[in-house]
């Protein structure tokens, strides 16, 4: 089967840095923005340019040292955004400039004090600029996902007409459900002028928990780039996780659709992410968390230990996890401890295994987790006539 690109775009370095406590300089920026390259991500949105003068080298920095990705700056609908952005990107082998503005009714009345005409006079004027000084710009409807669609694909069409080649279709809000926001892209892809021209992009975040949902609604749908960041991280509650959509997509090959992602890459991307912006990933983090291919239920071990994919639909390798974990606890059972046993050294026979498991529940309810040193005086106390 055929499978057709998903291009994935990230912005770990634009609106993941923008978590409070993030911020990092521009060697730090470059280690990860080299390390997404070698991930195969597709465009790095470097940063802001016009926002300070340590983003705007930064971005500077980045285009001149990316070798295969697209390099991407942001910009408001404002000239002098767009100025910065381009000067920021001109070293770059595959330039882009971001541009957009808000398209809800909320941001319309509230935030420009403005007309559904003004606002899509004023995205098509910023589309037309930043044309001038590259060839590929991305045009974002900020807040599209609470936009009435009708009026969505009007600006949309203005902005392909202006010359955008990719259209970002932001849940700036993460306010919409999967079934809303893929219906969303599927109105724009029948509806809007010209969009065989450009390429509808997915930007969603989580604030409900649903930025992977409705990003994998939205390429189902026509949408062809994911908007994401490493860990999922971002503005408030964080962005789409890159990690996730990339191994959803592996995991359903039915979908016919895939990224150029290596991603036995993405657990050492993950760490590097961690280490640098000092933001722990938590441990039942889908994919990348510590606990992802751990195993303590006793039922779920036994599973494991005869077949793996009993309890895992991903090989921990192809997401460059070493293995599964069989971490013994008050939950775990006899096939567990045994297994464990064997690891250090120790073939118990049934009876030996059924000495030793007494002692074993006994210390578990003690302790959170049995290491192997416990595992050996526990066998040692057990007087079952194994010499440690």
């Amino acid at each position: 089967m055929d499978h057709q690109k998903v291009q994935i775009f990230d912005t770990t370095l634009r609106d993941g840095e923008q978590v409070p406590g993030c911020k990092l300089n521009t060697e730090q920026k470059l280690i990860i923005a080299r390390r997404l390259d070698l991930l195969g991500v597709d465009v790095i949105e470097a940063g802001f340019p016009i926002s300070s003068p340590g983003d705007f080298e930064s971005v500077v920095a980045i285009s001149k040292a990316i070798q295969n990705a697209t390099v991407c700056a942001l910009t408001r609908a404002v000239k002098e955004d767009i100025d910065a952005a381009a000067k920021a990107v001109q070293f770059a082998k595959k330039p882009r400039i971001h541009t957009g503005i808000g398209t809800s009714e909320s941001h319309i009345k509230y935030k420009f004090n403005a007309s559904q005409d003004e606002i899509i006079n004023r995205a098509a004027e910023a589309v037309a600029y930043a044309k001038k000084f590259v060839d590929d710009v991305e045009f974002y409807a900020e807040d599209a996902g609470r936009t009435e669609n009708e009026f969505l694909a009007k600006v949309c069409s203005e902005a392909i007409k202006a010359g955008a080649t990719v259209l970002n279709i932001p849940d700036t809000t993460g306010y919409c459900l999967p079934e809303e926001y893929g219906a969303k892209i599927k109105y724009l892809k029948e509806h809007v002028v010209g969009i065989e021209k450009a390429i509808l992009s997915c930007h969603c975040h989580n604030d409900l928990g649903l930025a992977t949902a409705n990003s994998i609604s939205g390429i189902i749908n026509g949408a062809r780039q994911i908007e994401c960041t490493i860990n999922g991280i971002g503005e408030r509650a964080g962005n789409t996780s890159l990690e996730e959509v990339v191994m959803i997509l592996r995991q359903h090959p039915h979908l016919g659709l895939d990224t150029s992602i290596n991603s036995k890459l993405l657990y050492d991307t993950s760490l590097l992410v961690s280490e640098h912006m000092g933001m722990i990933v938590q441990p039942n983090k889908a994919i990348v968390g510590s606990n992802a291919f751990s195993h303590s239920s006793g039922i779920h071990q036994d599973g494991m230990i005869k077949n793996r994919e009993t309890y895992e639909i991903i090989d921990p390798k192809d997401v460059g996890v070493t293995e599964s974990s069989i971490v013994l606890t008050a939950r775990s059972g006899r096939a567990a401890l045994a297994y464990r046993a064997k690891k250090i050294g120790y073939e118990l026979t049934k009876l030996q295994l059924d000495i030793v498991y007494q002692e074993f529940v006994k210390m578990a309810d003690r302790k959170k987790e049995i290491i192997d040193n416990d595992v050996h005086h526990i066998i040692q106390i057990s007087n079952i006539g194994i010499l440690v």
